[in-house]
């Protein structure tokens, strides 16, 4: 009985596939390749010959013919619909041709027909003049049998409330599926949802990662806007200092730049990203690296999606070193000064000239945001374990000082949110510029996984002795320092000492009429369609936009 159902397991293969002789490890291709990757040692899982791999831990690849579409994901800004199919590798016979249908009248109609990238496997569609006041649904096709389904919602302009969930994170500690978050941001109904970064873990494998998170996640955007930007793991290493698109020469890239080949940086970012918004200016940077920073204007809510990573300057080499790495500052006598030095970039004038233009626009506009990775000041005292204690990390926004000032009194004339991820430790703060509270309020959402590198907010007794504490449920609240000396009054942190180990989301609530937004933040393990869900100690909180930079 087992030779049986191994044979017939065998053969259904073949007739599946339709490839002729096949075995079920190796694909019998003698032929030249349709494209060979442009990088060794990269995305070998998902790029040339692939199905020659052994089986990964990250995801089964050899899927069904009728399963070779993942998932799409998609935006509407300005009447144009930017969606990207996401594919599983294709056999060198499959076509890579991949077609866009929208249902009219009650029937399915072809829009556009695009052609995958063997290197990988994602597909855009862009259609002009979008009729953006009616829900749609879409599905996306390969082959015969391969559909991908979902809902192209309408600019919800008319909704009083705009709700945002935002997610950072996702840790390859925990392969299973995100059940939890699903059914919890489903229940929620956000308009669009926000993943600030790190959606993927796998350094080298991001193909393979990235279609993981989607399965992870598919049920979240399928029907729904998403927003997506890559950080720094997700382009393979640890820390990004992006210096402009330079070479780094170093895997920890603290010198400043990308350590991998430029084509497979650019590969992340097209799966990742192609769906958004045009870029403000799409003009290359160092190594023929794009750059995506746009706005997106949804419900009346405006926001600003920046690269915070991909002009700031790496610290190797440019400050005097101040511990056993470059990036970190273990001594805290020494002079936050030092390492403030002229010619350092954080946002570069790019994006500071965008966001200036972007907080002058108001035509249709009721409130603002911006988007990006990491939060603009040193927002934990404890890194990776209680016992390991930095008194700064330049791995955060808060460095360099000037360029953190910049953007942050970019974002206050806006009179804009900022929410962010990357910390590993959920917090909402207000920044002070000059003074303490005359700058924007900031929400840094939790991870999704937060079993890797976890961090604390918890400062020392000598720290404490001039904040003069809020009330407020969580000891440690108050007017603060952070080790680069930036002014910050801390509202709300969630350290993971709590069941869910400090796991979540954000969810963000604007609104219009009352010019106000609520930050919720949502454990891992609630269950928000039970009576009684809470959320972390010191949420939610709300504030008003008047009281969003410093006015009396």
């Amino acid at each position: 009985m087992k030779r049986i159902i191994i044979a017939l397991v065998f053969f259904g293969e073949v007739a599946l596939l339709s490839f002729g002789c096949v075995s079920t490890s190796r694909h019998a291709y003698q032929g030249t390749l349709p494209m060979q990757a442009p990088f060794a040692g990269l995305d070998t899982l998902c790029a040339n010959d692939w199905w020659n791999r052994a089986p990964t831990g990250i995801i089964n690849l050899k899927v069904p013919r009728d399963q070779v579409i993942a998932f799409g994901i998609y935006t509407v800004s300005n009447n144009t619909l930017k969606l990207s199919a996401q594919l599983f590798p294709l056999y060198p016979e499959e076509t890579r041709e991949v077609r866009l249908e929208i249902k009219e009248g009650g029937r399915w109609k072809e829009v556009q027909r695009r052609k995958a990238n063997d290197i990988g496997w994602s597909v855009l569609f862009r259609v002009e003049n979008w009729n953006s006041a009616e829900n749609t649904f879409y599905r996306l096709r390969h082959g015969k049998k391969a559909i991908f389904e979902g809902l192209i919602r309408e600019d919800p302009v008319d909704k009083e409330e705009i709700t945002l969930a935002a997610l950072s994170c996702n840790s390859n500690r925990d392969r299973g599926m995100r059940e939890n978050y699903v059914r919890n941001i489903n229940h929620q109904d956000p308009d669009l949802v926000f993943f600030a970064g790190d959606q993927s873990y796998d350094h080298t494998e991001h193909t393979a990662a990235w279609l993981k998170f989607g399965l992870q996640f598919r049920e979240v955007f399928r029907n729904r806007p998403c927003i997506a930007i890559p950080d720094d793991h997700d382009i393979g290493q640890g820390n990004l200092w992006g210096e402009g698109g330079k070479k780094s020469n170093t895997p920890e890239g603290d010198d400043g730049g990308y350590y991998y080949h430029p084509e497979y940086v650019k590969m992340v970012e097209r799966c990742q990203t192609a769906h958004l918004p045009d870029p403000y200016d799409p003009t290359p940077v160092e190594q023929g690296i794009g750059a995506y920073y746009t706005r997106l204007l949804w419900g009346g809510v405006d926001f600003a999606i920046i690269e915070d990573r991909k002009f700031k300057s790496g610290p190797k080499g440019k400050i005097p070193q101040q511990g056993p790495r470059p990036d970190h500052i273990r001594n805290p006598d020494y002079d936050p000064a030092s390492i403030d030095l002229e010619g350092l970039t954080l946002l570069g004038n790019r994006q500071l000239l965008f966001l200036e233009d972007w907080g002058r626009q108001w035509e249709g506009v009721a409130m603002k945001a911006v988007l990006s990775q990491t939060g603009f000041c040193g927002g934990a005292h404890l890194h990776g374990s209680k016992d390991n204690r930095l008194h700064a990390d330049l791995d955060s926004n808060g460095w360099p000082q000037t360029g953190r000032n910049k953007a942050l009194s970019a974002i206050r004339a806006a009179n804009a949110v900022h929410i962010a991820g990357d910390q590993h430790l959920a917090t909402v703060l207000q920044h002070g510029i000059e003074a303490y509270g005359d700058g924007p309020w900031a929400f840094v959402v939790p991870a999704i996984v937060n079993n890797y590198y976890s961090r604390w907010w918890q400062p020392l007794e000598e720290e404490l002795a001039d904040s003069p504490l809020l009330h407020n449920p969580l000891p440690w609240t108050g007017n603060f320092t952070d080790g680069f000396h930036n002014k910050i009054t801390m509202h709300a942190y969630a350290n993971p000492d709590s069941p869910s180990n400090g796991a979540g989301y954000g969810l963000i609530r604007f609104n219009k009429p009352n010019k106000t937004v609520t930050f919720e933040c949502w454990p891992r393990n609630a269950d928000v369609t039970a009576p009684g869900a809470r959320q972390f100690t010191g949420w939610p909180i709300t504030i008003k936009l008047q009281d969003n930079h410093g006015s009396k």
